[in-house]
């Protein structure tokens, strides 16, 4: 029994260790996701001049879900079903922070306003502004992700060694 509940709390240390990581991992997904949507939207604003619901509706599944509703917040706010506000649309991104919060609703508020030309410019501006974040989101993904791993081990090693 003794070695069950030691078990048992070394495995809770790890899986607290794993929580904590995802967050760093998500965050880079969400950004490396975000990248690809911009870059997609400025190919397609100046071939294909399609529209923004359409374009938006179109990206690729696999990178969609790592934008944690976002974009879906987006389209039912060009559907008119929304207002577009940080609130509402940041409802399941829980892991951004306010900074990042503020561009992106920017970036999403700037979508469709001006011309083909200024348009791609702006979106261009804003991928560097996400592939700078990305840069960080990836350092620090490999600084604490790592971390928070080795950390929930070492704690579930140091319980089970002080529960043994």
């Amino acid at each position: 029994m003794k070695y069950i509940f030691i078990g048992l709390v070394f495995c809770l240390c790890v899986l607290v260790g794993y929580i904590f990581s995802v967050k760093y991992t998500k965050r880079k997904k969400f950004f490396s996701s975000l990248i690809t949507l911009a870059d997609k939207l400025s190919l397609e604003i100046n071939f294909s001049r399609e529209r923004l619901k359409v374009l938006i509706g179109n990206f690729d599944s696999a990178s969609k879900k790592n934008l944690l509703g976002v974009d879906e917040k987006f389209l039912e706010y060009l559907n008119k079903n929304c207002e577009l506000t940080a609130d509402e649309i940041f409802k399941k991104a829980t892991i951004l922070k306010q900074d990042e919060k503020d561009l992106l609703l920017l970036f999403f508020k700037t979508l469709g306003r001006s011309d083909v030309e200024n348009q791609t410019k702006e979106i261009q501006s804003f991928v560097s502004r996400f592939s700078e974040i990305k840069t960080q989101c990836d350092a620090e993904q490999k600084k604490y992700g790592a971390l928070s791993m080795k950390l929930g081990i070492v704690a579930g090693l140091f319980w089970a060694v002080i529960m043994f």
